[in-house]
């Protein structure tokens, strides 16, 4: 018996979201009344308190003061309904009487962790805190390590109630490219022991966000691959790592640059600043002008800090103890220092994933115009361009993951489609719409949960559009990863149900600390920028869709006989008809 659709969206907020949320399972037996049932999005949001109007503004690094002056302080609030969309549907389409006949797959994503070396003299904290710059420093750097595990904790409880196909991160796992940041990364996949501090590792014994932890890891069942985002191999994401860069991240000096927005990465005056491990609130030291410092500011070395090259970045995901080995990346890949490639989740579903670096590359960087921009060059355009030829010819669902979204800034924009690219963002998009089992291109970057329909440029063949959905960061607030079910309806469409979630946390936890600091963040350096951007979704930072694709007849016809029939507890929940 199948669910109708007005049912299927509705029972989310009532927390019974069967497919959206996971609390029907489609196999394996429900979990035992006393474990602690995840929520996500659906159920409740997270929104920040206001600070009182009477407060002062303070410093980012004022943590101490954030409670007493209101900053950073949240609260549950009601769930987010699970919004219908039929943005690519033929204009008079309803979907009235239409239901959701099975599931072709689950999977979640999840972007922009940025585990980060607090601790590293090559950091950017100054110019951060001058500029109003959260990605160069935020509190919330001290607990990403701890942040990540609450996240793996929070996806494993998902998968207990529902089962995952499978996992895959949308770049950015580390924040400037160290070996140290992405062996965090790894190894907390894999449960193993995690030393969250470098260099002296000052304050391991005493200290919250620096005391050594074990990580839980993914659970075994679910594979997780990866893709490369701009901080994985580039210098805090914005530069390559030249001679100077290479020996300040391994050496004892705190780094010195000038104002590199407006004078290039040769300019320099200006001590960058670390962090103690010592205090509670991680205090910026050798942060300042060079002419304040009698001698220039000195840290403790790590050759765990080494940055790597693209080549030695994908190296590290074939040593693992979880699966696939490689996590999607192959031999082949390391020869051609190539990180592009395709693999296909389930035998019984045609469905292919396309993982696409669409970073820039080190030959873009000319001393000014930093690496953050979506661009691809001829060979990965020509590997693109077969790849959905492929699998077009196949008759195989197409998803495109990469780091970088596409047609939601405007050109120009610091994280825009780079003007130089050897593919212009136009004849992207000419392409794309070219490939009628193209659905969906999932991506990070930006921090944002924005979901962004493509229609078919020819209202005669809907097919030909597609869906963006852009999954935030652990590092900013709303601190969220997605969950996506496909699934198939009764009139040959499909629904692409994605649902925000994020780490479960614990009164008094580090992730809850973190959570307050990501709040604090917002309001002391987000919110006075873009505060009224609407692809922010505040005050929630949350959206959860169904949005509804149409397909080719071919792809119709041989979807008929795939994916796991909905169960009769699910086509009987909720109140709707």
């Amino acid at each position: 018996m199948a669910l109708s659709r007005r049912a299927f969206l509705k029972t989310g907020v009532a927390g019974a979201a069967c497919i959206a949320c996971g609390v029907y399972t489609l196999s394996g037996p429900q979990p035992a009344a006393a474990a602690v049932i995840p929520w996500t999005t659906l159920e409740r949001t997270v929104v920040a308190v206001p600070v009182p109007a009477t407060s002062p503004a303070l410093s980012p690094t004022d943590i101490a003061q954030f409670a007493r002056y209101g900053y950073g302080v949240w609260e549950y609030a009601p769930g987010l309904a699970c919004q219908e969309r039929l943005d690519l549907m033929p204009s008079g389409y309803t979907g009235q009487g239409v239901t959701r006949t099975a599931r072709l797959v689950r999977f979640f994503t999840i972007s922009d962790i940025h585990l980060t070396d607090k601790q590293s003299p090559a950091q950017l904290i100054y110019l951060g805190l001058v500029r109003h710059i959260s990605s160069a420093y935020s509190p919330v750097m001290l607990y990403t390590t701890q942040v990540f595990d609450a996240a793996v904790q929070a996806i494993n409880a998902l998968d207990a109630q529902d089962p995952i196909d499978f996992g895959i991160s949308l770049g950015d796992a580390c924040n400037s490219t160290l070996y140290n940041e992405l062996r965090w990364y790894v190894d907390i996949l894999d449960g193993k022991a995690i030393t969250p501090s470098s260099g002296d590792h000052a304050g391991a014994d005493a200290i919250d966000y620096q005391k050594p932890f074990q990580a839980v890891g993914l659970h075994a069942s679910i594979p997780w691959y990866q893709a490369l985002g701009n901080h994985d191999h580039f210098w805090l994401g914005s530069a390559p790592v030249d001679a100077y860069l290479r020996q300040t991240c391994l050496g004892d000096t705190v780094l010195n640059l000038g104002n590199i927005l407006a004078d290039g990465m040769d300019s320099r005056g200006f001590y960058m600043g670390t962090i103690d491990g010592s205090t509670p609130d991680g205090t910026v030291t050798a942060s300042g002008p060079v002419a304040g410092f009698a001698a220039p500011p000195k840290v403790v070395p790590d050759p765990g800090r080494r940055p790597l090259t693209r080549r030695e970045w994908m190296g590290e995901f074939f040593k693992t103890s979880s699966q696939p080995v490689g996590h999607g990346f192959t031999q082949a890949n390391l020869d051609a220092d190539f990180a592009c490639y395709s693999f296909e989740p389930k035998a019984d579903v045609p469905l292919k994933v396309i993982v696409l670096d669409d970073t820039q590359q080190n030959e873009d960087f000319s001393g000014r115009g930093f690496l953050w921009h979506g661009s691809v060059d001829k060979t990965r355009w020509d590997w693109l361009v077969s790849e959905l030829d492929k699998g077009q010819a196949e008759g195989k669902l197409m998803i495109i993951a990469a780091h970088i979204p596409i047609g939601v800034e405007k050109p120009g924009a610091f994280m825009s489609w780079w003007d130089r690219a050897y593919v212009t963002e136009e004849a992207l998009f000419a392409t794309l719409h070219s490939y009628p089992n193209l659905i969906l291109w999932i991506a990070g970057h930006r921090h944002y949960n924005t979901v962004t329909a493509f229609p078919s440029p020819d209202p005669t063949r809907p097919e030909l559009g597609f869906w963006q959905v852009e999954t935030a960061s652990l590092r900013d607030f709303p601190q969220q990863f997605r969950t996506f079910d496909i699934v198939r309806n009764s009139d040959g469409t499909v629904s692409i149900v994605t649902i925000n979630a994020g780490p479960q946390l614990e009164d008094g936890s580090l992730a809850a600390v973190s959570r307050a600091h990501a709040i604090a963040a917002q309001q002391l350096i987000i919110n006075p920028t873009i505060s009224t951007n609407p692809m922010l979704y505040l005050p929630t930072g949350s959206y959860n869709g169904a949005l509804v694709v149409p397909l080719s007849p071919h792809m119709q016809a041989k979807l008929q006989v795939c994916g796991t029939p909905l169960p009769a507890k699910a086509a009987t929940a909720g109140t709707g008809a």
